[in-house]
């Protein structure tokens, strides 16, 4: 995956996510919102099918993801294809924002202001069940939630608003996506609920500082095509020029070659995880090592998880269940590393029969209860809340965890010898 040093990656922004029922005014708001023509907004039921996803700086927010959902009361044909696929678009939300509407109506080119019947529902607990389902689902996910009332020049609010409150204890935002009332509201709202440090983090953590010398040592193989580098060498080397280290970077071939004209070892290796065993038996022993996989496993993951879960390797039989999940969804190319060199490790150690399955993208079973150990990839395409989510999943069934790089160092023999961030 090749990436510019000065743009933000997709997986490194604030992801918001716009959810209600089919036609609550969602495509409108997130236009208003934004003020682009992001969704397409019409008086037909389900206009919105997958999920959009939109890359943008909103102030005061900077980076954002906006994701425009389908509506979770969608009975089309596909409806459950397009409710699922808005529960994954969930799992990927760092903050969430809700829709309600009062009337139900579309609001395109055919809702006039004042024209709309002031329907005051008999029974709100019904009409809004999902809705408030749902707020419960993102509060349990210690997901901030914002709660907005669209449609505010064409329907009454003031009996939606209370019965929010009184089943939530939030005070809902109402907005008008047609005027543009209530959108500065929102921003702030929105700035005053982003997770708290979201951002701050740092791949290499404290590890160095400026100054530091670090070498990174990247083999560009089939994976990394010529003329790129894979997403986790360009954010992790943003990040030290950003800290003013110093910094060498090298194929594998060169790694020797490039220690002898040091006049003083580096205080950090980052190596690509596939080499770790050569770079840990040629590198000087007061220089730290790592790996991108490794970093990443921190950054956007749960690295002593992983690290525990990594234990479980060693009771693994012949008889066992492993799943890799990759996060990217290219073809497979010769020696990948999860679909082909992991699992030749494995089947090294514990014998040609034991099971091993593969997916990508975002192709992770609900049930985890065959496995005996998840084997998670860097995760360099995935945003934060997506890969806890993951992790929570297999928390929740006692399913042991692990990453590319800490099993590779595992394997190897040299995972205590890896720093960690």
């Amino acid at each position: 995956m090749s990436g510019s040093l000065n743009e933000t990656p997709s997986a490194n922004r604030l992801h918001i996510g716009v959810f209600g029922k089919t036609n609550s005014g969602k495509s409108s708001f997130i236009n208003a919102f934004t003020g682009q023509e992001v969704s397409i907004v019409a008086e037909v039921a389900g206009t919105t099918t997958d999920p959009v996803y939109k890359a943008m700086e909103i102030h005061p927010l900077g980076p954002c993801t906006i994701i425009d959902t389908a509506g979770f009361d969608d009975e089309s044909i596909l409806g459950e294809q397009r409710v699922e696929r808005t529960r994954l678009a969930a799992d990927k939300t760092d903050l969430a924002v809700i829709v309600f509407a009062e009337d139900g109506t579309a609001e395109g080119e055919g809702a006039k202001a004042g024209t709309a019947k002031e329907m005051i529902p008999a029974d709100r607990e019904v009409i809004f069940r999902e809705e408030i389902k749902w707020y419960h689902f993102f509060r349990e996910k210690n997901t901030p939630v914002l709660l907005v009332i669209n449609k505010a020049d064409i329907s009454p609010t003031k009996p939606l608003f209370e019965f929010l409150k009184s089943k939530t204890g939030e005070e809902a935002l109402i907005v008008s996506a047609r005027t543009g009332e209530g959108m500065d509201s929102v921003r702030e709202a929105m700035a005053r609920k982003m997770p708290e440090n979201f951002g701050e983090r740092l791949i290499t953590g404290n590890l160095v500082g400026e100054n530091d010398l670090v070498m990174l040592v990247m083999p560009q193989d089939i994976q990394a095509p010529k003329g790129r580098l894979i997403l986790p060498q360009v954010q992790t080397l943003r990040e030290l020029l950003d800290k003013k280290c110093l910094i060498m970077s090298v194929t594998t071939d060169k790694l020797i070659p490039a220690l002898k004209t040091l006049a003083k070892p580096p205080k950090l290796i980052i190596t690509d995880s596939q080499v770790f065993d050569y770079v840990y038996e040629h590198k000087p022993g007061e220089s730290m090592l790592t790996s991108f996989s490794v970093l990443f496993a921190a950054y956007k993951g749960d690295l002593p998880y992983y690290v525990e879960g990594a234990k479980k390797i060693d009771s693994l039989t012949e008889q066992s269940h492993v799943l890799i999940a990759e996060c990217c969804t290219h073809a497979p190319l010769a020696e990948d590393i999860g679909r082909v060199k992991i699992p030749r490790m494995l089947r090294k150690r514990f014998g040609e029969k034991i099971s091993i399955e593969n997916v990508s993208g975002t192709d992770f079973p609900e049930d985890l209860s065959k496995y005996d150990l998840v084997i998670q990839c860097g995760a360099c395409m995935f945003n934060r809340k997506y890969v806890l989510s993951r992790i929570d999943r297999a928390k929740a069934q006692k399913i042991p965890m692990t990453n590319y790089g800490v099993v590779i160092a595992h394997l190897t023999g040299i995972l205590n010898q890896v720093v960690m961030p």
